[in-house]
């Protein structure tokens, strides 16, 4: 490493490279709570975070492993499973009196359609506030996974844990729209 009087070494998760301060520092001055939306390779989490000195605080934390107590059968981390995780978290934090948010997508590539972008389309489909252009949303059939009962008939043998959950990937389509009018019936 260097060494010397004008050199500065970076904040640890500025090394590691998890945290884009200059990113964080924009998202912090509009003084509004974050959407944080996290991808894992199991699962989708949201979170509503609010800055304080002392350290962020959750208000509101789901994660696309609730969906199951509203039957969901699919997978945890596909795109029709971010948009219910966006749906169930607005309506948790309206619940908790957060009425609008910032997106933070954190060290994410901003892609068009991407399941960052399911999550905010659910989010603001189910209530929430949070700032955004209409054209990085997802359309209907990959939030309703027609993409996917779409690859199922081409590779049927790909989809066994689907099966084993109950649900043929081709009624993935109409199983979306059930699990939704579940969630949007949440006051």
């Amino acid at each position: 490493m260097a060494r010397g009087p004008r050199y500065k070494v970076p904040l640890r998760r500025r090394r590691e490279g998890k945290t884009n301060y200059r990113k964080r520092l924009k998202l912090l001055l509009s003084r509004k709570p974050r959407l944080v939306v996290r991808i894992t390779n199991r699962r989708v989490i949201a979170q509503i975070v609010e800055y304080a000195p002392e350290g962020d605080k959750v208000v509101v934390g789901v994660d696309s492993t609730m969906l199951r107590e509203y039957g969901w059968k699919g997978d945890l981390n596909n795109t029709p499973a971010a948009y219910l995780t966006g749906i169930l978290i607005a309506k948790r934090a309206l619940q908790k009196g957060v009425n609008e948010a910032v997106l933070d997508i954190g060290l994410h590539t901003p892609t068009r359609g991407s399941r960052v972008f399911a999550v905010l389309r659910g989010a603001v489909e189910g209530g929430l506030d949070v700032p955004h252009s209409e054209e990085v949303l997802p359309d209907d059939s990959r939030v309703r996974g027609e993409h996917i009962a779409a690859y199922y008939e081409m590779k049927p043998e790909m989809f066994g844990e689907y099966e084993k959950r109950g649900l043929k990937p081709s009624d993935l389509p109409a199983h979306v729209d059930e699990v939704k009018e579940k969630l949007m019936v949440i006051s």
